[in-house]
């Protein structure tokens, strides 16, 4: 490869940010990518952003970003109700294309953009960096492999961190439900993500989401505002495979299980543990049983780790994983990221969701 992926990142604000946290420490592991320009809503910022990053060009408009030839891939990073305009404009413009998770505001914006992507016949990805994970990957293959035998149930019991009795200023956007970007959106989404990505999708299901925090403090303020989102999702169903799933997420953080998830098989057991329920930054462990073993540790094999990455496990390391994935994906003209038709998939289950808990009746979201 002679030619360094030039990447454009769209919302790389210099003060705070997914593109700061994430991002941008994550390409800089990435030897076959080069971050070549960035822009945020101001130019003063974008010009603070591009000096602190060690960038040329710097931009307060997404529409002059990705005309530049200089920029390959368009790196969307900003807030939810803005990923359909930025999306678009980076397709319009015959650009591949990375977004940040979820794709669009609702199922009909993820909708039009898999199909624009389509059309346009560039390459499209999707933040569901969980799948990434060295510990989702081998869990995936573990399954496949028959280590639990067949699959009888699965259960996840999980905190959304977020979604407690307070929040930061800088988050109550995640308490508004017109913005899109909620507990049932962000980490119970990239989890079900990697739930399925491991065992298979939903034939039916049935759900229960509750808001039983309807107003929360502010953190820096004390001040009182309303949440209008979930904090309280409880899933069941029935996989394609026939195993039975439970999914229990509780807003904040509990003083018990920060995160399990259980696998269990005719022939053995699979447990993965985290700190949390943000399946796609957190550090995840998992341990295995089989026949009348005990519960132990399982060591992850050289091929599903990433050597080259420099990086403790975090954001920082859930991104670089998924950059290192992109350029395999470039380099050999294939798919193994997420795309854009895998997060309308999951936009699909999670409008189910919503469906089976306004209404009380079981729901599917496969045609």
């Amino acid at each position: 490869m002679t030619k360094k992926i030039g990447v454009g990142i769209i919302g790389a604000s210099p003060e705070r940010g997914w593109a700061v946290d994430a991002h941008i420490p994550a390409l800089a592991q990435i030897p076959e990518a080069e971050l070549v320009a960035v822009s945020t809503s101001r130019a003063e910022s974008a010009r603070a952003a591009a000096s602190q990053f060690g960038v040329a060009l710097a931009f307060d408009n997404a529409e002059a970003l990705v005309a530049r030839p200089e920029v390959d891939l368009a790196v969307v990073t900003v807030k939810v109700p803005y990923h359909f305009e930025l999306v678009s404009a980076a397709l319009n413009a015959g650009k591949a294309v990375y977004c940040e998770w979820p794709l669009g505001n609702g199922v009909e914006e993820a909708e039009a953009l898999a199909k624009m992507a389509a059309e346009k016949g560039v390459y499209n990805a999707v933040g569901l960096q969980a799948r990434s994970a060295p510990v989702i990957k081998y869990a995936k293959a573990l399954v496949a492999e028959g280590y639990v035998g067949e699959v009888l149930s699965s259960t996840i019991v999980a905190d959304g961190i977020n979604w407690g009795a307070d929040v930061l200023d800088c988050y109550r956007y995640l308490l508004d439900k017109d913005n899109g970007a909620s507990m049932l959106t962000i980490p119970f989404g990239h989890t079900m993500d990697a739930f399925c990505s491991v065992l298979g999708e939903f034939a039916s299901l049935n759900a229960t989401t509750a808001t039983r925090r309807k107003r929360v403090k502010v953190v820096e303020s004390g001040e009182m505002i309303p949440a209008t989102v979930a904090d309280q999702i409880a899933l069941t169903g029935e996989l394609e495979s026939g195993a039975v799933a439970s999914v229990h997420f509780r807003g904040g953080f509990s003083r018990g299980t920060h995160f399990l998830w259980e696998i269990t098989g005719t022939e053995g057991d699979l447990v993965i543990t985290a700190g949390g329920g943000h399946t796609q930054m957190l550090p995840l462990a998992i341990q295995g049983a089989r026949g009348e073993e005990a519960l132990a540790p399982l060591t992850i094999p050289d091929a599903y780790q990433y050597p080259n990455l420099n990086l403790d496990d975090g954001p920082p390391a859930s991104v670089a994983r998924a950059y290192s994935t992109l350029v395999e994906d470039w380099l050999r003209g294939g798919q193994t990221l997420p795309s854009f038709a895998d997060a309308l998939l999951r936009h699909r289950m999670l409008k189910a969701i919503e469906l089976s808990a306004s209404t009380g009746s079981r729901a599917s979201y496969l045609d």
